[in-house]
């Protein structure tokens, strides 16, 4: 039978709202319907609701959140606004989708939580390369060799993710406006950290803080950063049962490609997983394994084919199974506080305050 399809209502059409959630929703007809979005911008808002015929539009959240029904809520917004807006929304006992990290700060993030925990619905942090395909497929296949013992111990993460064009022509299909943005209230800076390494902070997790998490995704495991280099091209950590792992930053830089990559090493093979532009449409990343069994045994090398479903639309379609208590949500507010913390740990040990 059908499932009945899931009300949703977005919070915000700017730039990622339309390009890397509205424009997935909008077209997963037979799952959910969009109906009504909230923005701030008039021209914006009835434009873009009028190319994906959403009935409803509201100047504020917080009107539509009093007139509306819905069974989950997109909130693709600034995340160092998360703070002041997740709060709100969940007292309303709806789900919640917000883009990753959770908020700017440890402190913001430990009081979301807090909220979330308190309103008795739950708060999903896209961080979209849980749910490509690809991604998906290598952490089931890692988990299935750590517990078989076929290709011997873990032995070592890599993930490297050089800055690139992210964006991969993924505004094209974007409405503009000349509407201007208002002056919106932004949640507190970090108490604990000067001017300097507040900055240095927010760009990790703006630019990194997907690395962070997938690398406890892939791994199984959590982890803690052992080392900083200080020229800010390599993140080391050590998985609770001792793995190292680390993370190549800006080791160099692509100005017309996107090249993401991990590589989980075994004693006797390899799982490597290579990830697209984030907004690359139609496009999922694609997996490599390799066994090597030793003993006059060929190796073998495995490119399983994977369906041409992108990650942001496959993360549509999670939240929604989520929505519909199908499946647990890929990524949830506690855990991804856990990537605060680790953020907070790095520049710790990188600028020592």
């Amino acid at each position: 039978m059908p499932q009945k399809k899931v009300r949703l209502a977005f919070a915000g059409v700017g730039g990622m709202g339309q390009a890397a959630h509205l424009r997935n929703y909008a077209t997963l007809r037979d799952d959910c319907e969009v109906v009504a979005l909230a923005e701030l911008r008039p021209k914006l808002a009835r434009a873009v609701a009028q190319k994906h015929s959403i009935p409803k539009v509201y100047a504020t959240i917080e009107e539509m959140l009093a007139r509306e029904k819905v069974d989950g809520i997109v909130a693709s917004q600034p995340f160092w606004r998360h703070g002041i807006l997740v709060p709100a929304i969940v007292k309303s006992g709806v789900p919640v989708f917000t883009e990753k990290p959770i908020a700017a700060s440890l402190t913001v993030g430990e009081r979301i939580v807090e909220a979330v925990a308190k309103s008795g619905t739950w708060h999903m942090v896209g961080y979209h390369k849980r749910s490509d395909p690809a991604s998906e497929f290598a952490r089931k296949t890692i988990q299935e060799f750590k517990a078989s013992g076929e290709l011997g111990k873990l032995k070592y993460v890599r993930l490297s993710m050089p800055p690139g064009d992210w964006v991969a022509n993924g505004w094209i299909d974007n409405i503009g406006t000349d509407d201007p943005m208002p002056n919106l209230e932004i949640d507190p800076k970090p108490a604990d950290m000067d001017e300097a390494t507040t900055k240095d902070y927010e760009a990790f997790v703006n630019y990194y803080i997907h690395q962070v998490n997938l690398m406890r995704f892939l791994v199984g495991e959590s982890y803690k950063v052992t080392y900083a280099d200080p020229a800010k091209v390599l993140f080391v950590a050590h998985s609770a049962s001792g793995v190292p792992c680390t993370l190549e930053m800006a080791a160099y830089e692509t100005t017309v490609d996107w090249q993401e990559t991990a590589l989980i090493a075994f004693e006797r093979g390899y799982v490597k997983l290579t990830l697209p532009a984030p907004l690359a449409f139609t496009r999922p990343g694609s997996v490599e394994i390799f066994k090597d069994p030793g003993k006059g045994v060929t190796p073998v090398t495995i490119h399983p084919q994977l369906p041409w479903v992108h990650a942001m639309r496959n993360q549509a379609l999670n939240f929604i199974k989520a929505v519909r208590g199908n499946q647990p949500p890929p990524c949830v507010a506690a855990e991804a506080l856990e990537d605060l913390r680790v953020a907070r740990d790095y520049i710790r040990l990188l600028k020592g305050v």
